[in-house]
């Protein structure tokens, strides 16, 4: 089994985007996606990871952390 930084995908109400991505990283989205299909057994299409993986790269992001919680409004 790999060992993943994304391990499920939550079911929440989405906003659509269009986004232009270099073909480098479509390719290893398309990879990341084959790999989490195969251990938990359904299909899952990459660019239903796009979100999560944004989420976790912001959310272990300090600096950004920091400057939300300084520039939230009281």
């Amino acid at each position: 089994m790999a060992d993943l930084r994304l391990k499920s995908l939550i079911d929440d109400k989405p906003v659509k985007m269009q986004v232009e991505l270099p073909a480098s990283v479509h390719r290893d989205l398309e990879a990341y996606a084959a790999i989490m299909s195969g251990e938990g057994g359904d299909d899952i299409a990459p660019q239903r990871l796009v979100g999560p993986m944004l989420a976790k790269f912001m959310a272990s992001d300090r600096g950004f952390k920091k400057a939300k919680r300084l520039n939230k409004p009281a």
